[in-house]
């Protein structure tokens, strides 16, 4: 497990400074699935893999001034980027691992991953500890700003059946994990996973 931590971290390292420039256009596309991720004010919301934390001024929008908004992520420097860009202003800003999140038992409404997925080391076990986190009856969205088929594109890949994002694959593993998927997009602008945590 730390092999691939210590591969996420060199991966996520060496691509922060210019991280944000390399995406310009997302805004709206994070803006419209902190919108249907159906977060209300007073809420707490982790952002886990947070990155250069660019949801997180639309999770405090969505969330208001009483809201909490966390951003977790396990690479120091995008976590400086976020900083930088002032993104602290929108949330706190924590160094730390989904696999062990320093939250009690359901301290949370909702948790929101953007480009998560794919990242996760033991994707069962993470998912799980991200629901144990969250209230009965809270939310997790999992968002990409494109689909998989543009993503495997821009990667020079095709997609291939095992695919943890396919339908047929995340909504066995939600569901072991404790969350019932209630929503599914996958298009060439927008990857969205709604799901809900069980009682």
């Amino acid at each position: 497990m730390a092999d691939d931590h210590t591969h996420v971290q060199e991966f996520f390292a060496a691509r922060a400074v210019d991280w944000d420039s390399r995406f310009p256009d997302d805004g709206p596309r994070f803006a419209a699935a902190v919108a249907d991720a159906g977060l209300g004010p007073g809420d707490a919301v982790l952002d886990a893999g947070c990155g250069t934390g660019r949801a997180l001024p639309h999770l405090r929008e969505a969330v208001g001034p009483g809201g909490t908004v966390i951003g977790l992520d396990l690479t120091p420097a995008m976590l400086a980027v976020a900083a930088r860009a002032g993104r602290a202003d929108s949330g706190t800003l924590l160094l730390g691992d989904v696999a062990r999140l320093p939250f009690r038992d359901g301290a949370l409404d909702a948790v929101f991953g953007s480009g998560l997925v794919s990242h996760l080391a033991r994707p069962a076990d993470d998912l799980r500890e991200l629901a144990r986190v969250v209230r009965p009856g809270g939310r997790l969205a999992l968002f990409h700003p494109v689909g998989r088929a543009a993503l495997a594109a821009h990667h020079g890949r095709r997609l291939t059946p095992d695919d943890l994002r396919a339908e047929p694959n995340l909504r066995p593993l939600l569901a072991s994990a404790g969350w019932h998927m209630i929503s599914y997009v996958d298009e060439d602008d927008r990857f969205l996973a709604l799901a809900v945590r069980g009682g």
